[in-house]
């Protein structure tokens, strides 16, 4: 597996979009599936997947403590 994965924030920039979220799990979800743009017998599972790895991200970054955070923001 490719290990250059853009890492999506660093760990104390707390301004991530939507747009950032998605662009981030389409690229993970590509990586794993090994297709740039699935099938169209497979879309539905494609989106679907990028829907869920999108929501598990947010939550991710919604429940992440970073200590000393505010020392430096």
């Amino acid at each position: 597996m490719c290990r250059n994965i853009k890492t999506l924030r660093p760990p104390v920039t707390f301004d991530v979009g939507d747009d950032d979220i998605t662009a981030a799990a389409l690229q993970y979800v590509r990586k794993v599936s090994g297709f740039r743009a699935p099938a169209a017998h497979n879309r539905e599972a494609f989106d679907r997947a990028v829907a869920e790895v999108a929501e598990a991200t947010r939550r991710l970054l919604e429940t992440l403590e970073v200590r000393g955070a505010g020392a430096r923001v």
